[in-house]
Parts: C-alpha cells; sequence; structure tokens
C-alpha cells in the first residue's frame, strides 16, 4: 500500500500544475455561474437583452479576476513583481479567447448550422487549453533571476 501512495503522490507532484489548473477552473466556472444567477435573479431582467449580456460582461469580468488571482497564486506560483503588466497580460489573453469562442460558435453554429451544445462543449475544451498555454507561456513567465536561483 505505501508503495502505491508513493507512486501516487509523485504522479501528483508531477501534473501538480494541470491538476490546480483544473481545480481552479471548475471554482472559476462557480464564480461565474453564481455571480450570473445572483445579478440575473435581483439586479437585472435576463428577458432584457441589454441587461442579459450586462449580466454576462460582470460576471465575466467577475470570474476573470477570481481566475487571475487563483491562478497567480495556486496554478502557476508567479512571483512576478510587475502585477499590473501580468494582469493586463491574462486580461488581454482571456479577452482573446472569449473572441474566439464567439468566433466558434458564430461560425459553426450560426452559419453552419452544428448542435450549438456540442460546439460549446467542442469551443470549452479549445479554450481551456488555449488559456492554460497562454497562462503558462504568455502570463505568468518566470523571471529569469529566478530561473538561475532554483
Amino acid at each position: 500500500m505505501k508503495k502505491v501512495n508513493n507512486k501516487f503522490l509523485k504522479l501528483c507532484a508531477k501534473y501538480r500544475e494541470i491538476i490546480a489548473y483544473i481545480i481552479v477552473g471548475a471554482l472559476t466556472t462557480i464564480v461565474s455561474l453564481a455571480s450570473y444567477c445572483l445579478l440575473t435573479f435581483s439586479l437585472l431582467n435576463p428577458n432584457d437583452p441589454i441587461q442579459l449580456q450586462i449580466a454576462n460582461i460582470i460576471s465575466w469580468v467577475i470570474s476573470v479576476t477570481f481566475a487571475y488571482f487563483t491562478n497567480r497564486r495556486y496554478v502557476f506560483r508567479s512571483k512576478n513583481q510587475a502585477k499590473l503588466k501580468e494582469a493586463s497580460s491574462f486580461y488581454a489573453s482571456r479577452l482573446g479567447t472569449l473572441l474566439l469562442e464567439i468566433s466558434i460558435m458564430l461560425l459553426f453554429v450560426t452559419i453552419l448550422h452544428f448542435d450549438d451544445k456540442i460546439m460549446k462543449i467542442i469551443a470549452q475544451f479549445i479554450i481551456l487549453v488555449s488559456n492554460y498555454l497562454l497562462s503558462k507561456f504568455f502570463v505568468f513567465i518566470p523571471d529569469k533571476r529566478q530561473q538561475h536561483n532554483k
């Protein structure tokens, strides 16, 4: 049993970043849905197209803000002192993947008439992978000085 636990711990350590990213992503989804529901049940009317989009945008901002701080601390363990630049890069990358998702849905659902639920699932997978890669290689880039001190 001890050998199995040791292998499990090594596997978890090896994939710590990806496991943390999945957990943070699930929590971010909950924050997004909860903030959207809170807004539409209390302040904004989801039957009004403008208020619906306002609720959607506000929930996006709240969830991306939550995602930035949790990804910074728990996933990528960033020590970057240029937090404003890092946060700007994070928001820009998430805005880029939001536009990618909108484009995917527009092309495949609106123009080509694919099933919207299937395309939403496919788009979410593409966005999940894209967000991870953008965060890892363009947003939370370890400082070269930190690399040398390891």
